[in-house]
């Protein structure tokens, strides 16, 4: 493998080919908490459709990525295009009203009220018509929580509060999902559900970008993969292509190189 700084426009997958635009892109993104820089000169783009892994070492940037798409992390400089829009340093819910949906990997639910009050919370500022219709799809979506609607949310299992936590992201019906470990913690059984709900909003066309402990579930599926390391992205290309390169198996996958 050659080591890195791979150019992120010359890595589109060929089902992003005839797609000249970016859903989203970003540009020398630097950013952080307070005055603590993570993140250094981050180029990423995604395109209408795709699903898309950012993997990496633990403390690589990766969540603090997200969160700073989603305004949720102090933006230094960089510039963040959403549809050709810069929303850099946007207010969450800005971004929200654009579209954009975002599910952190802990703290993504409220313990106290019951799963059909989470999803309420979902689409607060939806009108009421649009709530019920919003409820009815993600039931549709994880017909395990449709049973339990009336329940506590901290009497699910940790599969069931996941589900939760990305219906409450679906209630307003976005169009670009951004995941930070969905299927962290969970069982296999579980994991593979939660994927195969992204599988299928994927082929409604929502677009995905998923940062992922578990790189072979989520690679296997992507088009395109981002590695960070040490904040920064050190390589991009096809997922299969990723998932192929025993080098990168062996430093990032916990693959053994042959």
């Amino acid at each position: 493998m050659t080591s890195t700084s791979t150019s992120t426009s010359t890595s589109t997958s060929t089902s992003t080919s005839t797609r000249t635009t970016p859903i989203l892109d970003v540009k020398q993104l630097e950013g952080g908490y307070g005055s603590v820089q993570i993140l250094n000169s981050i180029d990423l783009r995604v395109y209408e459709g795709e699903f898309v892994t950012i993997i990496g070492p633990n403390g690589s940037g990766k969540s603090t990525f997200l969160k700073m798409l989603f305004g949720l992390a102090t933006h230094y400089r960089g510039t963040v295009l959403h549809n050709d829009t810069d929303v850099s340093g946007w207010r969450t819910d800005r971004l929200v009203g654009r579209g954009i949906a975002y599910v952190p990997q802990v703290d993504n639910i409220f313990p106290s009220l019951t799963v059909r009050e989470n999803m309420q919370m979902g689409g607060i500022r939806l009108s009421a018509g649009k709530l019920t219709e919003g409820i009815g799809r993600v039931c549709w979506t994880f017909p395990d929580l449709e049973s339990k609607i009336s329940d506590l949310a901290a009497t699910l299992s940790g599969g069931e509060r996941q589900m939760l936590a990305i219906s409450r992201a679906l209630i307003s019906n976005p169009s670009f999902l951004l995941l930070d470990e969905p299927t962290a913690a969970l069982s296999p059984l579980y994991q593979q559900q939660i994927m195969s709900c992204i599988d299928g909003l994927r082929s409604e066309g929502m677009t995905v970008l998923l940062v992922e402990q578990n790189a072979r579930l989520s690679l296997a599926r992507s088009d395109r993969g981002y590695i960070f390391s040490g904040g920064k992205v050190v390589h991009t290309g096809k997922a299969s292509e990723i998932l192929d390169d025993p080098e990168i198996g062996a430093y990032f996958l916990g693959m053994q190189a042959d």
